[in-house]
């Protein structure tokens, strides 16, 4: 394991490495000098030729002009005379100096073998580049470590002219916040490891959830923009904010639609009175409820027309829950663990069926379940699982990963159930987990010791969030990737009529 004692931070001027020292860095400082010449020898050197992990910390001139004296520039590129090196790792880095209170920017910087001012500097910011240094694309050639971070802090500003005396004044607040920035680099040092990591398979989107995407969009091709949508039409914010960019509106209420537009119902379902009040206002309505959902929708108005009291297993609140409750309120109670399931009261206890969340843990559900048939024998059961398919296949495959790995890492929304169920499954398996939106909700902490990371991503979570976490753990170093498919996913739904191809 890679730690702070094995751990280089390079600093190119003896009043930046002593900087980082006042700041607590526990980590080993090197100081290599400045320029192309001097610091290829450094990192040609035995230290830093044999150090796994290798940060380069210092000052340095900014070429964006919003960029501040001050700012924190982490390289997730740098340019150079060889050319281009990713660092993907600057995403992890960068958001733990952000929760440090420092003012930070992700981009490319650039190094350059001499000082630049003027028309030459600003040629340089042409292509993106933040910032401009004189060391880390040569330490990075001569070095070569196995992991590697550029944190460089703004000393002078894109457009000043450079030898003036408050340049003095903004390379002492540049030094402040290298201060600050040194126990950042400490985390990322202790994060920085070889590791395997194991992909569960299948993960990201179900057949439901790729349906009610590509009804938004095929509503917005053929009657243009805004489609106005009820609900997120899948509970993950990417989604939303892709379609959002493409043109959907997305609304709490049909009171916030104007009266005719097009409206898009989400996959979760609703129930009959909002239907009813999209008719009332003349709404052209899309429907995108998952088949699946709607085949319980149609289960708790079989049961409940035949007498029953419908037990219900789900989360209260879930949109889901509401609408499918909605179809027979009256008839219907919510139950959402086995201590619900123990105080439940019904009128009849010999007519009582239950129905199950789609998006629940079968082994949750099996414990309420079991309680309930205790409780009711001639409980009724819905003709076939009611858990969808594709939460069942996550769960199962999210175990196989989950029981070799150290850490779990579970791509999805806060508000998607079946996501928080899988980092509940690999908990219940005593594996540490966490859910993120993206790679930059990862952090630092959560890595150190874990050379096995399980991922996998939830139903409504795209499959390029997970490229981007195994390209972030590429960052911190040498990384094995093993895919673990238990099963092949080959369900998929017509579109509603609305919306086909003529």
């Amino acid at each position: 394991m890679t730690d702070v004692s094995t751990l280089v931070i390079c600093a190119p001027t003896r009043i930046e490495a002593a900087a980082l020292r006042r700041g607590g860095v526990q980590a080993r400082v090197e100081t290599v000098g400045v320029g192309p010449t001097a610091v290829a020898r450094a990192g040609a050197g035995p230290v830093l030729r044999s150090a796994p992990a290798v940060v380069i910390a210092g000052v340095a001139g900014a070429l964006d002009p919003r960029l501040q004296p001050g700012d924190v520039v982490v390289a997730d590129e740098v340019r150079g005379p060889s050319g281009s090196r990713p660092l993907p790792g600057a995403v992890l880095l960068a958001a733990e100096l952000r929760r440090a209170g420092l003012s930070v920017h992700v981009g490319p910087v650039v190094s350059s073998d001499r000082i630049v001012t003027g028309a030459a500097r600003a040629m340089l910011g042409v292509d993106g580049a933040l910032a401009v240094d004189m060391e880390s694309a040569y330490l990075l050639d001569a070095a070569r470590p196995a992991s590697g971070a550029v944190v460089r802090v703004v000393a002078d500003v894109a457009g000043r002219p450079l030898l003036r005396p408050s340049t003095v004044g903004r390379f002492l607040t540049a030094v402040r916040a290298l201060v600050r920035v040194a126990p950042a680099l400490d985390a990322w040092g202790a994060a920085a490891d070889e590791r395997r990591v194991l992909l569960a398979g299948p993960r990201s989107f179900c057949a439901g959830v790729v349906r009610a995407i590509d009804i938004v969009e095929r509503a917005l091709e053929q009657r243009g923009a805004p489609i106005y949508v009820r609900k997120q039409i899948v509970h993950n914010v990417h989604v939303v904010r892709d379609l959002q960019r493409r043109g959907a509106v997305f609304v709490e209420e049909l009171d916030e639609v104007p009266e005719g537009a097009s409206v898009v119902f989400s996959a979760h379902g609703v129930a009959p009175e909002v239907r009813q009040a999209a008719a009332g206002r003349r709404l052209d309505v899309i429907d995108a409820t998952c088949p699946l959902v709607s085949k319980v929708h149609t289960e708790v108005r079989r049961f409940a027309d035949s007498g029953d009291t419908v037990i219900f297993i789900g989360h209260e609140g879930h949109e889901e829950t509401v609408g499918t409750m909605g179809e027979r309120p009256a008839s219907t109670v919510l139950v959402e663990d086995t201590a619900d399931a123990r105080a439940v009261q019904v009128a009849d206890p010999h007519r009582v069926s239950y129905l199950v969340q789609t998006t629940l843990a079968a082994d949750e559900v099996a414990g309420v379940v079991d309680v309930l048939q205790e409780r009711f024998p001639t409980l009724r059961a819905p003709a076939s699982d009611d858990i969808c398919y594709a939460t069942t296949n996550r769960q199962e495959a999210l175990q196989a990963v989950a029981v070799d790995s150290e850490l779990a890492l579970v791509i999805g929304s806060q508000n998607s159930s079946n996501s928080k169920r899988l980092v509940e499954k690999s908990l219940r398996l005593g594996t540490p987990a966490h859910l993120i939106d993206s790679a930059e909700d990862i952090r630092l902490e959560w890595l150190v010791g874990a050379t096995t990371v399980g991922v996998t991503a939830g139903a409504s979570a795209p499959a390029e969030l997970v490229d981007g976490v195994v390209d972030v753990l590429r960052g911190l170093g040498p990384i094995e990737v093993v895919e673990r498919d238990i099963t092949t996913e080959n369900v998929r739904f017509t579109l509603p009529k609305e919306v086909r191809q003529p």
